[in-house]
């Protein structure tokens, strides 16, 4: 007696693919089998699209932090001034401090800075803004502050004026080799009291960070006229530190500590953003369960079709089974039905997804262009564009979770099918 034949034989598929092929008019659902392919494609092109857009906007935002900010903050505990009843802040020995810093293994760059926050003014506007006191060296050790291809000017003559971000050029109008005033509360101390010091200085260099919040406000001061500017002399506000593995900053913190000495304070930047990047791990999960569910949905649309198929073909199971075709053979036949309709559907998604992700530039500038523009708001979204990062991971978990449930929703009606009696099948035939 001859051997059963091995499972997903050539047979199986001739009957599934004749199956899928057939007319309206022969009793089949091709019509039913394109929605399903349609609905698979466009959530699984949905799913790979927003978890790329996910991918680039949470690497563009982690990237603008940690290339234009300081990866830890080291500040003084403070103490309080007996006279004034102001918490004093300042570091006296800030270079000694630096120096046992810089030595901590890790550790890329320690320089101290001044900060405050001014008035800047150039002909009739004004515009609130925040200074950094900082040397041109560690000014040139800024990612996305010493970019050439998005700065303009000359940073080498930062001694001789001031770099400004370009979101501040904008609010004042100015450009490299303009002049503006800065206006600062605190300023010269007279018998009168503190009258506002005011200071012109030139641009000579304009840089773009990448996020609205810094380009908008920031500006750079070298360190001693900072000092001066501020009346800090011989004294800095703080200390910037980089590190080479800004996601493990949390495993340097003691060393950091016990170097900079018993008052002194850390912040990382982690400790800055947290808040944020929890928030958008949050709606990062949201996302995949929402669109999750919109696979299903398409999925369940195999169901439907295959539900009809069945129903339609009870007059050829019949005859298969009554030819000897076993349960497992009808079974596989529906479950190819199916799953053909899941694998190409989905094929088709992925490769409409990393279209998306690849050429996101261009869509996206043709969408601002049909909606008039103003479609993206750098200074609600931060940044200043819709970033895109296609990663292996998100396509091969979008790729998974589609075939996953294109092949679960379709055993049923392939079992279904399967465990048809013929003799009821062939009964009114």
């Amino acid at each position: 007696m001859a051997g059963s034949p091995a499972p997903f034989a050539p047979f199986e598929w001739m009957i599934a693919w004749r199956y899928l092929r057939a007319k309206r008019a022969e009793g089949g659902v091709s019509v039913m089998t394109w929605i399903s392919l349609i609905g698979i494609t466009l959530a699984v092109f949905a799913l790979i699209a927003t978890l790329a857009v996910r991918s680039g906007f949470r690497a563009e935002f982690v990237d603008t932090i940690l290339g234009s900010n300081a990866h830890v903050t080291i500040y003084n505990a403070g103490a309080v001034d007996p006279v004034t009843g102001n918490i004093d802040r300042m570091l006296e020995d800030y270079d000694a401090m630096a120096a046992r810093v810089r030595d901590v293994p890790g550790v890329t760059r320690v320089a101290p800075l001044v900060k405050a926050q001014v008035m800047a003014n150039a002909r009739d506007r004004n515009a609130g803004v925040q200074i950094f006191g900082i040397t041109v060296e560690n000014l040139k050790t800024i990612p996305r502050i010493a970019n050439p291809e998005t700065g303009q000017g000359d940073i080498d003559r930062f001694a001789e004026g001031l770099a400004i971000g370009s979101g501040v050029a904008r609010e004042l109008g100015v450009s490299v080799g303009d002049r503006i005033k800065l206006i600062s509360p605190g300023g010269v101390k007279t018998a009168f009291g503190t009258t506002p010091r005011v200071n012109a200085y030139e641009v000579v260099y304009i840089f773009t960070a990448g996020r609205y919040d810094i380009d908008r406000v920031r500006i750079y001061m070298p360190f001693a006229e900072a000092q001066s500017f501020f009346n800090r002399e011989g004294r800095a506000d703080e200390l910037e530190v980089m590190v080479a593995t800004p996601e493990k900053v949390d495993e340097l913190a003691l060393d950091l500590v016990r170097a900079a000495g018993e008052r002194a304070v850390i912040w990382t930047w982690q400790d800055a953003s947290g808040g944020f990047l929890r928030a958008l791990e949050v709606e990062d999960n949201v996302m995949f369960i929402i669109l999750s569910i919109l696979v299903l949905i398409a999925a369940m649309n195999i169901t439907s079709g295959l539900i009809m198929l069945v129903k339609n073909k009870g007059r050829d199971i019949g005859i298969l089974r009554t030819m000897g075709l076993t349960e497992g053979s009808v079974l596989r036949v529906f479950f190819i039905c199916g799953a053909f309709t899941g694998l190409i559907g989905t094929a088709f998604g992925v490769i409409l997804g990393c279209l998306f992700a690849v050429y996101i530039d261009p869509i996206f500038s043709a969408v601002n262009y049909l909606m008039g523009g103003q479609v993206w708001d750098p200074s609600i979204r931060g940044i200043y564009h819709l970033p895109a990062k296609l990663e292996l991971a998100d396509v091969v978990s979008a790729v998974s979770l589609s075939l996953g449930l294109s092949f679960i929703v379709t055993i049923f009606p392939a079992r279904r099918a399967a465990r048809m009696n013929p003799v009821e099948a062939l009964r009114y035939e």
